[in-house]
């Protein structure tokens, strides 16, 4: 595969922003000229890490590079800081990375490389906090992925909020209702994503496929997954669950569950 580190001065970022691609190589068998010249548009899968990562954590800690290899797949890791992928419009200049990826990355994705911008094309997946990424941006904007992989994360019902006993989260929650105007607007707002998954299915509007999971010891997760499965049969969503005994919130589970996804989704695998 070739792998690119694009370095950009962002728009809803306000600063200049690293973000990491991974792009189908050219086979032995085709010449240059052939294949940089093919026009081809490739499916593309959006890949987000956890609190205290970067975009370079999935090409340092997982094989996403040979998955992405064996199937022609385009991969896109930006890099949200501790975000939660959430607009934090306060933060010194701005830093609205929510309305990001959807309105500068995408659009300079399919400007700039040969990725298809087509909704069957298109999949979203995250670790941890990059989970809960996955869930905001999945269910906020279903129109534009086909699957999505929640990987050692739930969808959060802020309406059912509690003491958490983290430190970090609940000065994270006090600055997020902060930033949206106060706790009510928080609770009506995309970050409310079983909220917002209530409202889409009562819309009538078509989800992505659904891939959702964690290590069986990660009891940070484990703990809320039942409510989640309920949420699920309740709101007749077919979803693939994927837990494996003796893991916990770790590389080795989610290296696993990616390659799982990926199966999940029908994104084959070509042909030598």
């Amino acid at each position: 595969m070739a792998l690119v580190t694009l370095n950009f001065e962002s728009e809803y970022l306000m600063n200049n922003h690293n973000v990491g691609v991974i792009l189908p190589d050219r086979p032995h068998r085709m010449s240059s000229r052939e294949f940089y010249g093919s026009g081809k548009k490739y499916k593309v899968l959006w890949l987000l890490h956890g609190t205290f990562g970067d975009y370079s954590d999935w090409i340092r800690k997982s094989m996403i590079e040979l998955y992405a290899s064996e199937r022609d797949l385009i991969v896109v890791m930006p890099s949200a800081m501790n975000s939660n992928y959430a607009n934090w419009p306060s933060f010194g200049t701005g830093f609205n990375m929510y309305d990001y990826l959807t309105e500068e990355l995408m659009p300079l994705i399919y400007g700039w490389f040969p990725a298809s911008d087509k909704r069957e094309d298109n999949y979203i997946a995250g670790l941890s906090m990059g989970g809960r990424g996955t869930c905001v941006y999945a269910f906020n904007h279903p129109e534009k992925f086909a699957g999505a992989a929640i990987l050692s994360a739930n969808p959060s019902d802020f309406n059912k909020m509690k003491t958490s006993g983290s430190p970090m989260w609940e000065r994270m929650k006090k600055s997020a209702i902060n930033f949206e105007g106060g706790e009510e607007e928080f609770l009506n707002s995309y970050q409310n994503t079983v909220k917002v998954l209530r409202e889409k299915v009562a819309s009538g509007v078509k989800l992505p496929k659904i891939f959702i999971g964690a290590g069986e010891e990660d009891q940070m997760i484990m703990k809320d997954f039942p409510a989640t499965k309920e949420l699920f049969k309740e709101l007749g969503i077919d979803a693939e669950y994927y837990t494996v005994p003796g893991l916990r919130h770790e590389w080795r589970y989610w290296d696993m569950a990616i390659e799982k996804a990926l199966d999940y989704f029908g994104i084959e695998k070509i042909a030598e």
